[in-house]
């Protein structure tokens, strides 16, 4: 057996923790003190909520609405157990290799998970800003990208053959993707119509996150795209610098405090013209420069076609798809599959199964098959 590096020894060393008047600490020294006391469990966070949330504001119930009655937890309450479950899925850890702009994204680009956490981050501090309930936010926050195919927005081009009404990520992830984890029902809403063309939500939360999301892409795709060469900070219109800067971090500040000053001011969620029109002026700037440039059209054509290839395929072999993935409706499973598939995954079975072409495949990818 080789010798233990000092580091591996060290490490072993604390498997049992430190033992102190009979109980056990991860640290060895005096432990730091907190007021000694009865546990705070979910009949005492739900008192909290409705003594500090301000009228309007969604508040967590017993077990909350699901579609199968579930008995209340004792320690958090139900929004908290919903975050917990997004969290804890494998639709969210697959949003680590889903495309945000630029399919199979480099160390440093954005990923559907890093945007999911980056719209949770905007949405929690309008929330607390305003007194909403931040725990709902930040669950259908980190949820609502998880009914996102691989390939960015192309994937519900690629669907859209496929699913009567066409596929909309928002209604795929609340009602397919995410409906195995029985969410409450203001949970499922706020994902469902995250989307500005959607419905509008049917709580303050969800509306605070349909902020959140627009406010996070236009900022941090406009990063990435500055660090990958594809614009200049230069190229930024006028408009937008002027009122909300140039950088992801000036740009955030301005588009958060505006959302939180006005939503306290009037009573209901929004931000001032001005602002307003600088956003919607960045956006537009990021879908001329960035969504819509000829590199970007021809990596989403890419996409489509590969994926409706995949869909095809298994709705004429059903019995490639995994034995879990099967079902009666077999369009509707082998969308739910390929739906569920990251950038690498879905490539390289089109490669493996379908002997695709890799220099056909998206820029990005065919490096990696």
């Amino acid at each position: 057996m080789e010798e233990l590096t000092p580091r591996e020894i060290a490490w072993a060393t604390t498997m049992g923790g430190h033992r102190v008047s009979g109980v056990v600490t991860a640290h060895e020294g005096k432990p730091s003190q907190i007021a000694a006391g009865a546990p705070i469990g979910r009949v005492q966070r739900e008192e909290r909520e409705a003594a500090e949330l301000r009228p309007g504001a969604t508040r967590a119930q017993g077990a909350g609405r699901r579609k199968i009655p579930e008995e209340p937890d004792v320690e958090r309450t139900c929004f908290e157990r919903d975050r917990d479950r997004i969290v804890h899925s494998t639709a969210f850890r697959r949003l680590a290799g889903k495309t945000q702009v630029v399919v199979f994204p480099a160390d440093h680009e954005r990923t559907r998970l890093t945007h999911a956490l980056e719209v949770a981050q905007v949405a929690t501090s309008v929330a607390r800003g305003v007194g909403a309930n931040v725990t709902l936010t930040d669950a259908i926050a980190l949820g609502h990208d998880c009914g996102h195919g691989p390939g960015g927005h192309a994937s519900e081009d690629a669907f859209d053959a496929f699913i009567p009404g066409g596929y909309d990520h928002g209604a795929w992830g609340a009602d397919v993707v995410l409906d195995g984890l029985n969410l409450c029902a203001e949970t499922l809403d706020g994902i469902r119509n995250h989307s500005w063309s959607r419905p509008k939500p049917s709580t303050v939360e969800g509306e605070i996150v349909s902020w959140a999301d627009r406010v996070a892409y236009c900022a941090h795709d406009l990063e990435d795209a500055v660090r990958a060469g594809i614009v200049t900070a230069k190229d930024i219109p006028a408009q937008v610098v002027q009122v909300a800067g140039a950088s992801r971090r000036e740009q955030l500040a301005v588009f958060i405090r505006s959302l939180i000053s006005n939503t306290c001011r009037n009573g209901f969620v929004c931000m001032d013209a001005e602002t307003a029109e600088a956003l919607s002026a960045l956006r537009a700037f990021n879908y001329e420069r960035i969504y819509t440039r000829e590199e970007s059209l021809a990596q989403s054509r890419a996409v489509v076609e590969v994926l409706q290839a995949l869909v095809t395929h298994y709705i004429e072999h059903p019995n490639d798809l995994p034995a879990d993935a099967q079902g009666p409706d077999v369009l509707r499973a082998a969308v739910t599959y390929v739906a569920g598939m990251t950038d690498r995954f879905a490539f390289d079975t089109a490669v493996r199964l379908l002997d695709y072409d890799p220099a056909k495949l998206p820029k990005g990818i065919g490096q990696a098959c």
